[in-house]
């Protein structure tokens, strides 16, 4: 996703302050337990990660997922808890295949946080300019007048073959009008077509960035479209 500054922190809980001491579940047992396991799992999976004492839930201890924004702020992005707590509390139990009762554990997960939280956060990262994979649309085909909607469309009809995620422009604006919607809208290819290219079957290829790559064969174009997606570019 082009989060380049993260980390992975082990919330843990303060056994030192007693105000803060206060707001957690009084098992130390539990807690030792749940956070000796934890580092276990970070260990075996060679992740590098700091410790936060004092960032605990209320009931046990978490691994977070932490990324700065586009202005340096860190936000906490994904989570995991492990809860031996509430299990207790509750008083849960299952029979396992022996037929004994066996307390559970409770594992808390958010991948993701809040999903518009998350949107949001990729919004600001770009700018808005999503890579090619991530783009919502990837591909705007623009006609340079209405007699070539027809090639436009079987442009875009071509090209979704291969689960692009394409769209036409058929406003009635000028060519120049429709260019600098498709800018301001960030897509990064956009496709303009016309006599030329109509009658070699071809494109002419305008990246977001401005710059004039000229005209491509379909499958000249749809090669370079597919290797920046792979490339996550």
């Amino acid at each position: 996703l082009g989060f380049i500054n993260y980390q992975i922190r082990l919330s843990l809980w303060d056994t030192q302050d007693p105000k803060k001491k206060e707001k957690y579940i009084d098992k130390p047992n539990l807690w030792n337990k749940a956070e000796r396991q934890l580092r276990e799992v970070l260990d075996e999976m060679k992740i590098d990660y700091i410790e936060g004492i004092g960032e605990a839930a209320y009931y046990g201890p978490k691994v977070d997922f932490l990324v700065k924004d586009a202005l340096g702020r860190e936000e906490q992005c994904g989570t995991v808890q492990l809860d031996f707590n509430l299990p207790e509390r509750f008083d849960l139990n299952y029979v396992d295949k022996g037929g004994k009762e066996k307390r559970p554990v409770m594992i808390h997960w958010a991948p993701l946080g809040s999903m518009e939280r998350f949107f949001s956060r990729l919004i600001e990262h770009y700018g808005g300019a999503f890579p090619v994979w991530l783009s919502p649309v990837q591909v705007k085909i623009i006609p340079i007048s209405e007699k070539f909607m027809s090639y436009a469309n079987f442009v875009r009809d071509e090209l979704r073959k291969s689960s692009l995620r394409i769209e036409v422009d058929e406003k009635d604006e000028t060519l120049q009008a429709k260019i600098r919607d498709a800018e301001i809208e960030k897509i990064p290819y956009m496709l303009v077509v016309g006599k030329k290219e109509k009658e070699t079957k071809a494109v002419a290829v305008r990246p977001r960035s401005g710059q004039d790559l000229g005209m491509m064969k379909l499958e000249e174009f749809l090669e370079r479209i597919k290797t920046d997606i792979e490339n996550k570019k």
